[in-house]
């Protein structure tokens, strides 16, 4: 191996732990995090030579793991014995039916469409600021700025007690 290439590959090797950390959040259960980093790992040495060296290496990493990731998602739609989750939480006929799961982040973060959730992730967990947040996930500032205020109220209402949904303030409409 050449000098080079060893020092290629530290520098791969200190993003690791921060490339568990958002696969563990984004796929849910450490078998299916540990598949997504091994690909994205893959995939960074295959398509090496596309990385510019003096630019962030760790969201270059980032931006192949979401990719990578959003793809497993779309294939999973089309598979024909899985149903699409929808934006919004589970309707239930019991107030109590779901308290469990509300009270839990995980399955917040679950609940919410991937790209609620990897906005959320790369901003709250990651530490990312808007604007490489944009640039990992390859849309406009202001969509890391949409889909983060509707992640972020998602699970706000997930985490939230039943019964205390009456002491959110509705904005009123002021007539001038």
């Amino acid at each position: 191996m050449s000098p080079g290439a060893a020092k290629d590959v530290a520098q791969i090797l200190e993003h690791i732990p921060a490339l568990r950390r958002y696969a563990r959040l984004l796929a849910g259960d450490r078998a299916a995090a540990d598949d997504l980093v091994q690909d994205t790992l893959e995939r960074a040495c295959a398509k090496w030579s596309l990385w510019r060296p003096g630019t962030a290496l760790r969201a270059w990493l980032m931006t192949l793991m979401h990719n990578i990731y959003l793809n497993r998602v779309r294939d999973w739609r089309h598979d024909d014995g899985h149903a699409v989750l929808e934006d919004g939480p589970e309707p239930s006929h019991h107030p109590l039916a779901h308290a469990p799961e509300m009270m839990d982040l995980q399955r917040a973060l679950e609940r919410l469409t991937p790209p609620l959730r990897s906005v959320l992730l790369l901003v709250s967990v990651e530490e990312y600021s808007y604007a490489e947040a944009a640039e990992i996930l390859q849309v406009p500032l202001g969509t890391i700025m949409s889909r983060l205020h509707r992640a972020r109220e998602t699970v706000r209402s997930l985490m939230e007690p039943p019964g205390d949904a009456q002491r959110t303030h509705p904005l009123h409409l002021v007539k001038r």
